[in-house]
């Protein structure tokens, strides 16, 4: 996957249902990014409504079963500090990117 790779679904609202130790939560897909050679989902936890009001995202390493499409992807906790910072700064220039992009389809 590419640094940069949205998971190509913007006119479709992809969610995943994730378990915690508190309940449910729905969680919309904000993209998937690739690390240091490991893929990570960026997921944006929404509310009953089916919102989010502080904007606040989380990060999982992200596997899927190549050699199987039709398993489910397995998420896993990041609780490296230092590798939790990596996806955050490439998370933000993803941002950076998508902003870049949507100001020069703006102009054109």
């Amino acid at each position: 996957m590419s640094e940069d790779n949205n998971i190509g679904f913007e006119d479709e609202n992809m969610t995943v249902e994730l378990e915690l130790d508190d309940g449910n939560v729905t969680c919309a897909i904000i993209t998937i990014l690739t690390v240091d050679e490991k893929d990570y989902i960026v997921l944006l936890p929404l509310d009953e409504n089916g919102e989010n009001e502080d904007g606040e995202v989380w990060f999982y390493r992200y596997f899927e079963d190549e050699n199987n499409p039709d398993e489910e992807p397995v998420l896993e906790y990041i609780d490296d500090d230092e590798e939790y910072e990596r996806v955050e700064d490439a998370f933000d220039e993803y941002l950076d990117n998508a902003e870049f992009d949507e100001i020069t389809t703006e102009e054109s």
